[in-house]
C-alpha cells in the first residue's frame, strides 16, 4: 500500500483503480477543459504571508455554515455517480463526512438513495436538487428530503443544458457499464472495484428510479439528462422550491454579481460561487477568481461559498481569506472513495484539515474566524 500524504497520492491510486469511464467522468471538464483547469491553476497564484514568533497554541478550524457547526469550512459537494466509483460510495463518504464533523451534500444523480443515507448515518446531510420537467416528481423529491432528516437544501441553476464533456461522449458513459468488449476489457484490469460492485444492489439512480417518469432508460445518461433537466428555470421557479422545502436553502452555481444580487433576494441563505467544477461554461472565469467580488456585492447579506479546484487546506485558506464562509470538495473526495472507499474520504479530509490547520499557524493565526486578506500578499 502506498504511503498517502496528498490529494495528488488519492488521485494515482483512484485512476487505477476505477474503471476508465467513471474516472473519466470525474477528473474530467467541458470542451477543452480551460476553466476546469484554471479553477484549480489559479489557486497557485495566490501567495500567503508568513509570520514568525507568534504563539500557535490551541489552534481551531472551526466554524459554521448555515447555522450548523463544522470543523473546518468544508462541505462534500454533490457529485453524480459517485457509486460509481466505488460501490455504495455515496454511503461511505457520507459516513466520513459524519466521523469528521462536516457536512455531506447528496447529488440528484447518485446511485445510493437519501434514504440509504439517511438508514446509514446519524448527522443530518444536506441534498442537492436538479430541476426536472415534472414538477409533481419534484414536489414530492422535496417531500422525500423531509423525511430523510436533511438539513438544507442546495439548488444547482447551471445544469439546465448540459455542457459537452467529450470524454464522456467517448466512453459511451452509462450506469451501470454497458457490456461492451472495450468495457469488458478494461473492468478486467479493475478485479476489487467489480468484487465490490458484486456486493451491492445498488447500481442505478437511487434517487431517480421508481420516482421519475422516462427514469428506466439510462442508455445515455447525457440524452437522458438532456430530456429531463428543466431548461426553463428562472428566479420564480427558485421561489416555487424554496416554499415547497421551508428550510435552509442554498443556491449553486453562481458566478456573476448581477446573478449573486438575484439570489439574494430570493432569499437564499447560502450561495455558492462554482462553475460545476469547470463542467458547463468552458471559458467562464475559476471559481476563486470570480470569488472576490460576489464577497464584495452580497457577502454581508448572504453566506458567500465556493467550489472548484480545492486540492489542498491551503486552497481553503485562500479562499476563506478572499471571504468564503465556505468551501465545498468533489474531486478530492472522488479520489479517495475511488481509492479507498469510506478511508479514502477520511483520509482526504484529514489531509485537507491538517493542511490548513498548518498554514494557518505558519501565516500567524490560531482561530481560523480571524484570518482574512490580510494574510494574503497583494497581487
Amino acid at each position: 500500500m502506498p504511503v498517502i500524504t496528498n490529494i495528488e497520492d488519492l488521485r494515482v491510486l483512484a485512476e487505477k483503480r476505477v474503471p476508465r469511464m467513471f474516472y473519466d467522468y470525474a477528473d474530467s471538464g467541458s470542451w477543452t477543459e480551460g476553466t476546469y483547469r484554471a479553477n484549480e491553476a489559479d489557486f497557485h497564484k495566490i501567495k500567503l504571508r508568513q509570520r514568525v514568533a507568534v504563539n500557535m497554541d490551541n489552534r481551531t478550524t472551526a466554524t459554521t455554515m448555515v447555522g450548523q457547526a463544522v470543523k473546518m469550512p468544508v462541505a462534500i459537494a454533490p457529485v453524480g455517480l459517485t457509486g460509481m466509483q466505488h460501490a455504495d460510495g455515496e454511503i461511505l463518504a457520507a459516513k466520513a463526512a459524519e466521523a469528521f464533523g462536516i457536512p455531506f451534500t447528496l447529488s440528484t444523480m447518485s446511485i445510493c438513495s437519501m434514504e440509504d443515507i439517511a438508514a446509514n448515518t446519524k448527522a443530518p446531510f444536506w441534498f442537492q436538487l436538479y430541476m426536472m420537467r415534472d414538477r409533481d416528481a419534484m414536489a414530492r423529491m422535496i417531500e422525500r428530503c423531509k423525511v430523510a432528516r436533511c438539513s438544507a437544501l442546495m439548488l444547482t441553476l447551471d445544469l439546465q443544458v448540459i455542457g459537452q464533456r467529450h470524454k464522456d461522449l467517448k466512453n459511451g458513459l452509462t450506469a451501470p457499464p454497458r457490456p461492451t468488449l472495450a468495457n469488458i476489457i478494461n473492468l478486467m484490469t479493475k478485479p476489487r472495484w467489480c468484487m465490490g460492485m458484486a456486493g451491492t444492489k445498488r447500481h442505478s439512480f437511487g434517487n431517480l428510479v421508481g420516482h421519475v417518469k422516462g427514469v428506466s432508460d439510462m442508455s445515455s445518461l447525457a440524452a437522458w439528462t438532456n430530456e429531463q433537466f428543466d431548461p426553463r428555470l428562472s428566479w420564480p421557479d427558485v421561489e416555487w422550491v424554496k416554499e415547497q422545502w421551508g428550510g435552509k436553502l442554498v443556491l449553486k452555481g453562481i458566478m456573476d454579481v448581477e446573478d449573486a444580487k438575484l439570489a439574494v433576494a430570493a432569499g437564499a441563505d447560502a450561495i455558492v460561487v462554482s462553475n460545476h467544477g469547470g463542467r458547463q461554461l468552458d471559458g467562464a472565469p475559476s471559481s476563486i477568481e470570480a470569488l472576490p467580488a460576489i464577497v464584495d456585492a452580497v457577502g454581508s447579506q448572504t453566506e458567500v461559498w465556493m467550489d472548484g479546484g480545492i486540492r489542498s487546506g491551503q486552497d481553503v485558506l485562500k479562499a476563506w481569506a478572499l471571504g468564503a464562509r465556505g468551501t465545498l470538495i468533489g474531486r478530492a473526495m472522488v479520489y479517495g472513495v475511488g481509492a479507498m472507499g469510506e478511508a479514502g474520504v477520511l483520509k482526504a479530509l484529514q489531509i485537507i484539515h491538517k493542511e490548513l490547520d498548518v498554514t494557518m499557524a505558519f501565516c500567524g493565526h490560531t482561530d481560523l474566524r480571524n484570518v482574512d486578506s490580510r494574510i494574503l500578499l497583494p497581487r
